[in-house]
């Protein structure tokens, strides 16, 4: 039987915890999403995308993951942060870019799992200033909808 959820803010950030801070500190900008089942995004952010808990609040159902620079926190609703109804997919309008070392590993993880991919891999060009910034993308929706993009750097090149 699942524990009831921590609804006071206090007592949620004060809860126990489990790991620790991240590796190197904490990025400076880290989203939070708010997520319908923490078992069932854990299981897609961990075992799919290949990020690791750093430390978690369970009771709260709230985990802080990392995969390389990449820090992320997921929390289970829980009527603190929404702003308005939250309808699937959560997210509307906005991507979430990571840079990987390579898309492949994440592509095949994904694909043993027959979970679908939003667009498939492409190589794409974005004009920065004089020069043309490349890199290999491609778009996964995690399970409550959020938009992920998932980048392999190529490298830099004049314009064409």
């Amino acid at each position: 039987m699942d524990k009831p959820k921590l609804t006071d803010p206090v007592a949620r950030a004060a809860s126990d915890s489990t790991g620790r801070a991240p590796q190197g500190g904490f990025a400076d900008l880290v989203p939070e999403l708010s997520v319908s089942n923490i078992q069932a995004s854990l299981s897609f952010w961990r075992d799919l995308l290949g990020f690791e808990i750093a430390y978690d609040r369970p009771a709260p159902r709230f985990a802080y993951l990392v995969r390389g620079r990449l820090q992320v926190m997921l929390c289970e609703l829980n009527g603190r942060w929404e702003t308005a109804e939250m309808q699937r997919p959560f997210g509307r309008g906005v991507n979430f870019q990571m840079v990987v070392e390579r898309i492949d590993p994440v592509l095949r993880a994904l694909d043993d799992a027959k979970w679908p991919i939003y667009a498939p891999p492409n190589e794409a060009w974005y004009r920065v200033g004089g020069q043309d910034v490349g890199q290999l993308e491609f778009l996964v929706q995690d399970p409550d909808g959020y938009l992920l993009r998932l980048v392999e750097r190529l490298g830099v090149r004049a314009p064409p």
